[in-house]
Parts: structure tokens; sequence; C-alpha cells
């Protein structure tokens, strides 16, 4: 595949963009102060491990095959407390839990740019099945949040 000088400064965005979410959930995850939250943190680290992988393959024009469901998917059966849970949880990790929230919405939309604006088919579809990732990382950042009573 080859690239565009417009394709190529966004796949620049994008790895530096997939950089800071590296680093960022693997600081989230050494300073969370729950278990659980330090679990999801490191599992979403990982995955945007991948995506860094997958854009890099990009850069080098190219396309990886997707594999369908990598993702690691949580089952919707969590309860939901709304502020009537077993504990309080720090103010600590309700201030991580919403910044990493934010940053998935926001990289979820930088997505979302990048797919249309890509010619190869199987450069978009590379970077719809990271975009669907982020979007289920989200998912799951909310259902945590919800599980702990933060979305009242």
């Amino acid at each position: 595949m080859k690239l565009t000088q417009k394709e190529t400064m966004l796949l620049k965005d994008l790895k530096n963009s997939e950089e800071i979410c590296i680093e960022k959930y693997g600081t989230y995850a050494e300073r969370a102060e729950d278990s659980e939250l330090k679990q999801l943190f490191e599992s979403i680290r990982k995955t945007e491990l991948s995506h860094l992988q997958t854009i890099e393959s990009l850069m080098q024009g190219t396309v990886p095959m997707m594999g369908g469901g990598q993702q690691q998917q949580q089952n919707g059966n969590q309860s939901v407390c709304h502020g009537e849970c077993g504990h309080k949880m720090s103010q600590n990790d309700e201030f991580l839990v919403r910044d990493a929230l934010d940053t998935e919405k926001h990289i979820s939309s930088v997505y979302n740019t990048c797919i249309f604006e890509f010619s190869d088919v199987g450069a978009r579809d590379a970077l719809n099945h990271i975009q669907k990732e982020e979007q289920e990382h989200g998912k799951q950042l909310y259902d945590y949040m919800s599980a702990h009573g933060m979305c009242a």
C-alpha cells in the first residue's frame, strides 16, 4: 500500500496517541488503588500495544490481517450499584478512571476521522477495527464507573 502525505501524517499522529495511551495506562495501573481497576488498566494497555503495532505496520505500507474479536470482551453482567457500593472509591481512582474514559472518547473520535481519510479499504478496515476496540475500552471503563456508583 502506498500512503499519501496526508495518510502518513495521520498515522504519525495515531502512533503518538497510542504511545501516550500505553504510557498513561501503565502509569494508571501503577497508581490505581483498587485491584480490579489496576487489572482493567493493564488489560487496556496490552490492547493499546497491539494498536501501536498495527499503526507501525500501516506506516510501513503493510495492511495487517485483523482478527475478529481479538478484544477481550467483558460480560455485561457487572453489578451496578449507583452509589450504594460496598466500598467508597478513592478520589485518586475516580480521577484516573474519569480521565481514562475521556481519553477513550478522544482517541475513538480521532480514529473516526482517520477512517474517512484513507483510500485503501484494508487500511480503513484496520483503523475501524482499532476504533471498535477503543469504544469497547470506553464501555469497560464506563461499566467500572457504573458499578462503583460514579454514573449517577
